[in-house]
């Protein structure tokens, strides 16, 4: 494997069709694509300044990197790329990748980011931008600070553990989301997908949780949850108390209280739901 140490490489393509490389303490100045339709390329310590660093590239892995805000739109169509220890300053990072694996990365300037991805896994990172992973699908992430609206719109077969979400429209059009031991916060969550379950997650939201096929929440906190589950078939088990319902599709919902409960006949069959109050208002 050919080793290239502490160079400051300059230039449009600086290193195209790069093979069987190992690139150490270097950083890619001006010049666009310098890695472009690269192949089993191990980097460490090595920087990125200018746009498009990994497109079209395949078995690469990062460790101790950083791409810098000027490295924008920085992996796209790349396939088996693993991150670890690394600082993604950019905008619109990945797009339409897949295998992608990131350990301790933050992202500062994340939106636009992991979209229509494949195969991702997520452990310890943060991200701060609109629009966070939308449409990818097979996403595992465990322990995520994000903070950014419009998170996860239409993505499928995704779990999230261990995470702090602060994203208004969270998990728009999604199918097949699970969410373990998280704190949500932002209006409107969930909204016009289908198999959402949240487990032991605490949740804030003003009309939250409503156009929803199949919500599933067990021992969940709804703290300053307003006219949550409209027209939405959900089974819920809350820990304390809800503020307000307002005409939920059918299922069953519990929890200690429920402050205000509004049902209109002429919009939703009342008797498809059943309403369970631990104790009483």
């Amino acid at each position: 494997m050919k080793e290239i140490k502490q160079q400051l490489l300059t230039g449009e393509r600086a290193l195209f069709f790069a093979r069987d490389m190992k690139i150490t303490d270097c950083t890619f100045a001006d010049g666009e694509s310098p890695l472009k339709e690269s192949e089993n390329i191990i980097l460490s310590g090595s920087l990125f300044k200018w746009k498009y660093p990994l497109w079209y590239s395949k078995d690469i892995k990062l460790t101790g990197c950083t791409l810098f805000e000027t490295a924008r739109a920085g992996i796209w169509y790349t396939h088996n790329i693993s991150l670890k220890d690394c600082a993604i300053a950019a905008p619109k990072t990945f797009r339409k990748a897949s295998g992608i694996s990131l350990e301790n990365v933050t992202m500062p300037h994340a939106s636009e980011t992991l979209w229509w991805c494949d195969g991702v896994t997520m452990k310890n990172a943060t991200a701060c931008g609109d629009y966070f992973a939308m449409l990818s699908q097979n996403v595992e992430i465990d322990g995520l600070e994000l903070v950014g609206n419009y998170g996860f719109d239409g993505v499928k077969n995704m779990t999230i553990k261990n995470s702090r979400l602060l994203t208004k429209d969270a998990f728009w059009n999604c199918e097949n989301v699970t969410v373990y031991d998280s704190f949500i916060s932002g209006e409107y969550l969930g909204w016009n997908s289908k198999n959402l379950t949240l487990i032991n997650c605490t949740i804030e939201s003003l009309q939250g949780l409503c156009y929803i096929d199949n919500l599933v929440l067990k021992n969940c906190k709804l703290l300053n949850t307003t006219l949550a589950f409209e027209y939405s078939t959900v089974e819920a088990d809350i820990d304390g108390r809800i503020d307000s319902v307002l005409n939920p599709s059918g299922g069953t919902i519990t929890a200690d209280t429920i402050d205000k409960l509004i049902i209109e006949k002429d919009k939703v069959d009342a008797g498809k739901t059943v309403i369970v109050c631990r104790k009483k208002n």
